[in-house]
């Protein structure tokens, strides 16, 4: 019988958590009551990825797991704790249940969890063969998706499979099944946190690889395919925030490739169809061609089924049919996010230095939601209910952490980003690290715009390519690399 040592038990563990990054909100959690839908499967084999590299540190075998931008987290955990401590005096009265200490603890297991993803990601990717490794896990744990996005296909376009039996097959993995809308959510819980996915973890990584000609998979072809079905994916998810994410995320990573590189772009594009005919590159020429079909056709064909029309008739007349910014927001459905968000700064007004503590900000939603979110939006309605025993949550991960950590956490959190900023300009000026540079870049974008419809801090898009980048920065600093091929 094979023996295996730690370090290849590590690697495989490390794989694992990456493939099973697509499940959300896997079903079968301990002590977890339903209302917690952030439920990822990869923290299974992440917590067994911990252990072993605890041990293998304790033995000698690896080093500790240091980074700078590690040491900016760990102050932001301290100014957490602080806030947490002293939110604890403020103490708010119960809320359906909800006591300002259970609130407290089940916010910082969700932040624990975050680091642990972030810590691990810091300690896996050493050198080019681990981001490698760990880019490769991270691209086949999206066809976990795409194959399952086939299946609800079937469901949603066809006789094939009965939409009961799709559901039942969904919810023996997932706290949710598939959505009415015929939206894809491929594993996630729904098709907004699927957007999310790709726009920060798998299309950063194809969009760079694309960009800077570096090779993922076995073969370019995959590579290009795989871009195309987060495209396919992306599109298919209808959602807005994603996409506009995922756009400007590219656009900005497009600006600091330099002009060197964008030039190259331009005239490879020029070139494939400009050579003379003894000279033509047919490959070239169906790579290009097969590029541009992707995009307009999977547009076209999106927007033209019924999902896609009633998607694109809402955001076009949006801007016609509102008279006041509250109409504009409640036509695209962002009512009630901005409802709770302006709920929860009633904490940062009243405690802005040291927020009201990790986790509670909820206790001052319900009071001070807007008066025109009361009457108009079904969802606020329905949270508002006597009987409801849903607990409030800001939907905005900077509105949240001013409500609950004040201006001392926010700024130690915004540190941190503007570390692993510095580590991703550090990158950019080699080649040997471009690459992950710029997935890092287009990853550090799209979170920044994502958190703005997000609060939770358990996602591990939050953590694991920031936690790539800041492993590799950290070898990078003591030994340069060489160039990714």
């Amino acid at each position: 019988m094979p023996r295996f040592s730690l370090a290849q038990i590590s690697r495989a563990l490390w794989a694992a958590t990456l493939f099973t990054l697509p499940v959300t909100s896997f079903r079968y959690f301990p002590f977890l009551g339903d209302s917690t839908l952030v439920r990822p499967l990869a923290l299974y084999p992440l917590a067994a990825l911990l252990t072993v590299l605890i041990v293998r540190w304790w033995r000698g075998e690896i080093a500790n797991p240091w980074a700078g931008s590690l040491i900016v987290l760990i102050a932001f955990l301290l100014a957490v704790l602080l806030s947490t401590m002293i939110g604890s005096l403020y103490a708010p009265l119960e809320l359906r249940g909800n006591t300002f200490w259970e609130r407290a603890v089940r916010a910082w297991v969700t932040l624990v969890i975050g680091a642990m993803f972030f810590v691990a990601a810091i300690w896996m990717n050493r050198d080019e063969s681990d981001v490698r490794f760990s880019v490769r896990w991270l691209t086949l744990g999206l066809l976990l998706h795409f194959v399952w996005s086939l299946v609800q296909a079937l469901s949603f376009y066809t006789e094939l499979l009965p939409r009961t039996t799709l559901k039942d097959w969904q919810l023996t993995f997932s706290m949710r099944g598939p959505v009415k809308n015929r939206r894809f959510a491929g594993l996630a819980y729904e098709p907004s946190w699927l957007a999310g996915q790709i726009a920060t973890l798998y299309m950063p990584w194809l969009f760079a690889a694309l960009v800077t000609r570096t090779r993922i998979l076995r073969a370019r072809w995959m590579d290009l395919s795989m871009l195309g079905i987060a495209l396919f994916l992306l599109i298919f998810t209808y959602s807005r925030g994603g996409t506009l994410y995922a756009i400007l995320a590219a656009l900005v990573t497009l600006a600091f490739i330099g002009r060197g590189q964008t030039t190259r772009l331009r005239m490879w594009f020029g070139e494939t169809f400009m050579q003379p005919a003894q000279k033509i590159r047919w490959r070239n020429i169906f790579v290009a061609l097969l590029m541009v079909v992707a995009v307009v056709g999977l547009g076209k064909l999106a927007f033209s089924t019924r999902t896609g029309q009633r998607y694109m008739t809402k955001l076009t007349t949006s801007f016609t049919r509102a008279d006041t910014f509250s109409e504009f927001l409640t036509v695209n459905t962002a009512g009630a996010r901005f409802a709770y968000a302006w709920g929860a700064m009633t904490a940062f007004n009243e405690h802005p230095w040291t927020g009201a503590g990790l986790g509670s900000s909820g206790f001052y939603i319900l009071q001070n939601i807007p008066d025109w979110a009361k009457t108009t939006l079904f969802e606020v309605a329905h949270t508002l209910d006597p009987q409801s025993s849903l607990f409030p949550n800001p939907k905005n991960l900077y509105v949240r952490l001013l409500a609950e950590t004040g201006l001392l956490g926010f700024a130690l959190y915004l540190a941190f980003q503007f570390s692993l900023l510095g580590e991703i300009r550090t990158l950019l000026k080699s080649d040997s690290g471009k690459f992950i540079a710029l997935a890092a870049l287009f990853t550090w974008v799209a979170l920044a715009l994502g958190n703005f419809t997000q609060d939770s801090l358990t996602i591990p898009n939050l953590w694991i390519n920031m936690g790539i980048l800041a492993g590799f920065a950290r070898s990078y600093r003591f030994a340069p690399a060489k160039e990714i091929a």
